[in-house]
């Protein structure tokens, strides 16, 4: 595995169940040689941003998210300008976050739009991302005092590092016209909810049903026939565990930030699936 650059990258938006926080986890359970990476649920891109692989694959089913990466790669002093004029306070948020509302948002560039969707990512609450049926915007004002919009450095640094990575706005089954034997793949799905209070589903319009969850382990399993390495993150229900029954799953801890009080933030456990050994 080759490395882009030895400065320190990290990711260019907060992403709830981003696995920073599980970092030294997924190093440690990560196959010891591959060829190329793969992460078809690249969200915020933690381990991806960690590694900083060249000539990789990343793709995602979040039209936006995947316009913000290809921005990052192509656009980058571009973008570092729209990002310099954003305000901070309710009125201004409410205004950029509403123009998917209107027939403006359909006038807007590529970059703008990546712009808009740092900006209320960095501004809205706890960095969620959600949409409603009609695949609008709907978390509210985080107020924050003094929230980090531009990090040119970092986008800079992270532009050069996509310049070798191919993006793709797809489903996550695409990759089995992609990955040949000895690449490795991380999935980072939406988990399955813990109870049926705390179903997050609302990432894409058309939300991740269990059914996904099924074409999933479909995948899993051609890319094991394949001879590809996979490495699956997933909550530890009992659906997870007898789904994967039959791959290698380890158990790790991990902090839940999902909920708005601060006492509902406990270490869980989370569950690593690898269809390869130590």
């Amino acid at each position: 595995m080759t490395v882009v650059s030895e400065k320190k990258i990290y990711p260019i938006v907060k992403w709830v169940g981003g696995k920073r926080q599980l970092m030294f986890e997924l190093l440690k359970n990560m196959p010891k040689t591959y060829n190329r990476y793969f992460e078809p649920f690249i969200g915020g891109g933690a381990l991806f941003f960690e590694l900083q692989p060249q000539n990789c694959y990343i793709s995602d089913m979040n039209e936006e998210l995947i316009n913000l990466y290809s921005v990052v790669r192509n656009n980058v002093y571009e973008l570092i300008d729209t990002l310099n004029k954003h305000e901070i306070s309710k009125e201004y948020f409410l205004k950029i976050r509403n123009l998917d509302r209107t027939k403006e948002y359909s006038k807007l560039s590529n970059i703008e739009k990546a712009s808009r969707f740092i900006y209320l990512n960095r501004t809205c609450f706890n960095g969620m991302y959600r949409v409603n049926s009609q695949g609008q915007f709907n978390v509210p004002f985080g107020n924050y005092k003094n929230p980090r919009i531009l990090d040119a450095e970092n986008l800079i640094n992270c532009s050069n590092l996509l310049k070798s990575t191919e993006i793709c706005c797809a489903d996550f089954s695409k990759i089995l016209n992609k990955v040949q034997k000895g690449d490795f793949v991380y999935f980072d799905p939406p988990y399955v909810p813990l109870n049926e209070t705390s179903c997050f589903t609302s990432y894409t319009k058309d939300g991740f049903d269990l059914d996904m969850q099924f074409r999933l382990k479909d995948v899993c399993d051609e890319l094991d026939s394949a001879g590809v390495m996979f490495m699956l993150s997933n909550s530890d229900t009992k659906f997870i565990n007898e789904l994967y029954s039959n791959y290698g799953i380890k158990k790790v801890f991990a902090s839940r930030a999902i909920n708005a009080n601060g006492n509902g933030r406990s270490k869980i456990t989370e569950v690593l699936v690898r269809n390869y050994d130590d």
